[in-house]
């Protein structure tokens, strides 16, 4: 574990190279949804394949560099697309960036995603706060020996998804005229979309969406006591008794058309904090 203490050292001492801010806020902008770091200001772009020990990302959508600036009167640092599970990366790899935002001294942590709608009272386009999440993936990105600098070996996920951020996010939609869902996200590994039974199994476990990112993210924040905000796109219905065929194109078109709704409050969001 002390190799990991080394690589976050060694990524965040080549970021820190790049730029001259200390970033405070960190965004992970999930499928279709990157193109709110366009509106970041006096942005510094980094490419993933040039950031020592990081990965790189694989999926159409997913533009593959960290951005750093202001937004709002704010200084973030946005991953313009994330990692996964499925691409063939450790869970300890796909979580790595969060790691050197960490590092890099960012406590508030904004993870989006676009996902597939379980509940019946959600319809494509609708965007979901998180406020739970359920592990399905089988794997943790925690499992391994155990660095204390990082964070306690058992760490509690009671409130994982920050409870007070909730309502400022609730607080804030309801400002903008935008209405949200909230509910319990179900995170699976993919890459293939779930079968009619495992979407009612996992309805019937208490689940409101569906995705194959975010849960491993949200665990390493929370292991470092990181504030954390949890935005889902629902970018298609994925109804057990009622599935219709599915493709990466019609996700992506989806959040495409939700992106302007989105990024206006995740903006407003990041005004707040």
């Amino acid at each position: 574990m002390g190799q990991l203490l080394q690589r976050m050292e060694e990524a965040k001492s080549y970021i820190q190279s790049q730029i001259n801010v200390q970033p405070t806020i960190g965004l992970i902008l999930g499928s279709g949804l990157g193109e709110l770091a366009d509106d970041i200001q006096d942005a510094v772009r980094i490419a993933y394949e040039s950031i020592p020990h990081f990965p790189v990302s694989t999926v159409e959508g997913h533009a593959g560099q960290l951005v750093t600036g202001r937004l709002h009167n704010q200084t973030v640092i946005a991953m313009q697309g994330r990692f996964h599970y499925y691409e063939g990366y450790s869970m300890q790899e796909v979580t790595f960036p969060v790691r050197v935002m960490k590092a890099l001294g960012v406590d508030h942590l904004i993870v989006t995603n676009a996902c597939g709608g379980m509940n019946p009272d959600f319809k494509a386009g609708d965007l979901m706060l998180i406020s739970d999440h359920l592990n399905m993936t089988g794997a943790n990105p925690l499992i391994g020996a155990n660095e204390p600098a990082l964070g306690p070996r058992f760490p509690d996920m009671s409130r994982a998804y920050t409870p007070e951020l909730l309502e400022l996010v609730a607080e804030t939609a309801q400002s903008l005229g935008i209405q949200v869902q909230r509910g319990v996200y179900a995170g699976i590994t993919g890459p293939t979309y779930m079968t009619p039974a495992e979407l009612i199994m996992l309805r019937k476990m208490g689940g409101d969406a569906v995705g194959m990112s975010t849960v491993p993210e949200v665990i390493v924040a929370s292991h470092m006591a990181m504030k954390v905000i949890g935005i889902s796109c629902v970018t298609d219905m994925a109804i057990g008794e009622e599935l219709e065929p599915l493709s990466h194109e019609q996700v992506i078109e989806v959040a495409n058309r939700t992106k302007p709704i989105f990024i206006s409050l995740v903006k407003e969001i990041v005004s707040r904090l």
